[in-house]
């Protein structure tokens, strides 16, 4: 058994202090610092030296990073990106897919299938953040609010496809206007687990809403790809804010001005989650990318098509709890919750990720008071260290 000691210990709804973190494969329990160091079963004590001990982060959206792209479907490629998101504090992530062809999504989702399985390996096989299963962002999308998606590759929401791919697939966007009757939607959600996420939509309130009601329990980067919020229009984000379904941030300071995080948060609670909807040039400097074989301009915090459409972004998740913490006045411990133990509760693995609680898995960060990762530990093992 390990133990962590002299660390400031996130949990979900404080932060603790002069106590140790015990665990091996899974978290064992939190003792006082003197009580660890004298357990003849603990074999390391790592000293945290004041640093923050928090639960390893999960990105529930995640497209690409160190030159790699999930809608490839190239299972080197998706490892590499598994293993370079453990700077940033990500622990477990759901490789997410783009509006292009059919195939090539299917090729993705089975790649992603047999990595997820790869991935509950121990450390002489995989060196990466957990694969949980597939984001499938697209391509039961509208072509009106397409953004950077492909729109030769739109197709109708199609059940028996969501269907076939269920045990891997997590989250799938749609575009509810697109859907007849909603006849979809209520299909899959009736016959599967898999998180039906509204997004790349122009529906109004009203079909946002009623969406809500027969499947839809989630939105797609929240304020954009949709309609927006007008006081006679509320649009699929007064949808968002009027109904239980729970969203995703992208706090880059770009994709949503960052005065809004206190709003959503004041609004949505515990059902905010953080995400980078981060693209392949993640991790790398700035120039020309593509992203589902579209080419793409990556400067600064911004990527754009070459006609100005924002494409993503180059967001880490770390980055992403620093930035709320800088211009909101929500404690530290409500924002990691939204990086980890909010997308572990929408996608249904909280009953072992997402917090340091006895029982769950010890997927576990050490970072500095900034929050840059010094340490990443995945089901106890360290697989990154600064």
């Amino acid at each position: 058994m390990k133990a962590i000691i002299n660390g400031k210990i996130i949990l979900p709804n404080q932060i603790i202090e002069d106590m140790a973190l015990l665990f091996n494969e899974k978290i064992v329990g939190i003792v006082d610092n003197e009580s660890a160091k004298a357990m003849t079963d603990v074999t390391e004590v790592i000293d945290a030296s004041g640093k923050y001990v928090s639960p390893g982060l999960i990105d529930i959206h995640i497209h690409g990073y160190l030159g790699e792209e999930a809608a490839e479907g190239e299972k080197d490629g998706i490892k590499k990106m598994a293993e370079g998101i453990l700077a940033n504090g990500c622990t477990a992530w759901l490789p997410t897919t783009m509006t292009v062809a059919k195939p090539q999504i299917e090729k993705s989702l089975k790649a992603i299938r047999d990595l997820k399985e790869e991935s509950l390996k121990g450390k002489d096989e995989w060196c990466g953040a957990q694969v949980l299963g597939a984001n499938v962002e697209g391509p039961f999308i509208n072509p009106s609010k397409k953004g950077a998606q492909a729109e030769e590759y739109i197709l109708k929401p199609d059940a028996k496809f969501i269907k076939e791919y269920a045990d891997v697939i997590k989250i799938i966007s749609i575009a509810p206007e697109m859907d007849d009757d909603f006849q979809c939607i209520k299909e899959v959600a009736a016959d599967t687990n898999v998180v039906l996420s509204i997004g790349h939509t122009g529906a109004d309130f009203e079909t946002a809403v009623a969406s809500t009601k027969v499947g839809i329990s989630h939105v797609t980067h929240l304020f954009n790809a949709m309609t927006g919020l007008l006081h006679r229009a509320p649009g699929v984000v007064g949808a968002a804010f009027a109904t239980d379904v729970s969203v995703e941030v992208i706090a880059d300071t770009f994709h949503i001005h960052p005065g809004l995080y206190s709003v959503i948060d004041k609004l949505k609670g515990d059902k905010m989650c953080l995400i980078t909807d981060c693209v392949r040039a993640g991790g790398l400097e700035d120039g020309e990318y593509t992203l589902g074989g579209q080419k793409i301009i990556v400067k600064g915090i911004e990527c754009r098509l070459e006609d100005g459409t924002i494409a993503g972004s180059v967001l880490k998740l770390n980055n992403a709890v620093r930035n709320v913490r800088d211009n909101t006045d929500m404690p530290l411990w409500q924002i990691v919750a939204a990086a980890s133990y909010n997308p572990a509760v929408v996608i249904g693995v909280s009953d072992t990720k997402g917090s340091l609680e006895a029982g769950k898995d010890a997927d576990i960060v050490i970072t500095d008071a900034d929050f840059n990762v010094e340490e990443t530990f995945v089901r106890g093992v360290s697989y990154y260290k600064k």
